[in-house]
């Protein structure tokens, strides 16, 4: 429902925002250690609603409004955990976590047990290209063949490729084609 919310910073404390926007202060859930400066600031929301309360959850980019949106599909995770885990890992080491299937790493965060880990490794193990997309160009998956490879497999997933299925159609499309054209590569990838 809202997209983003642009005002004042009134008050920051460690999960908690205060934005003033037009003389209504909206209060906003945000991740421990989120950076949102002070003045005047752009702060972009999820809203849940419950039969009980309407939470607003705020944050500083769009990128780790998606990983959150991402973590809230897994089934056993709601919003306050999805939170737990954007508070416990920066975004790119969250999907660098994910993807690697690092288990030790995610249950490194506080409030996150064996259980929950597994979901979110089986739930969002093969989403990990497009969580790299999403995540901004700091979190993108290593890869030597290069940006364009890369931005080919994020794009097969968006259109519903498992990541194995679109890394594999990629590879099998760069030794055709190449990876310095990313239109064609992902033509390549789609007709092969």
């Amino acid at each position: 429902m809202y997209d983003y919310l642009e005002g004042r910073v009134e008050l920051h404390a460690a999960t908690r925002l205060v934005l003033d926007v037009g003389g209504v202060g909206y209060e906003l859930s945000v991740p421990l250690g989120s950076s949102f400066g002070t003045g005047k600031r752009r702060v972009h929301t999820h809203l849940v609603v419950r039969e009980d309360a309407h939470t607003l959850y705020g944050f500083a980019d769009a990128p780790t409004r998606e990983l959150f949106r991402a973590l809230i599909t897994v089934k056993g995770v709601g919003p306050r955990t999805a939170l737990c885990v954007l508070s416990g890992l920066p975004g790119d080491e969250l999907v660098a976590a994910i993807a690697g299937g690092d288990r030790k790493r995610l249950q490194s965060i506080k409030g996150v047990g064996k259980r929950i880990v597994d979901q979110i490794l089986l739930d969002l193990g093969e989403k990990a290209g497009s969580l790299a997309t999403a995540a901004g160009p700091a979190a993108a998956l290593p890869s030597a063949a290069g940006g364009a490879t890369e931005d080919a497999v994020a794009a097969l997933v968006s259109i519903g490729y498992a990541d194995k299925d679109a890394r594999r159609q990629v590879e099998r499309a760069a030794e055709k084609v190449g990876n310095a054209d990313l239109e064609l590569l992902v033509r390549a990838a789609l007709s092969s």
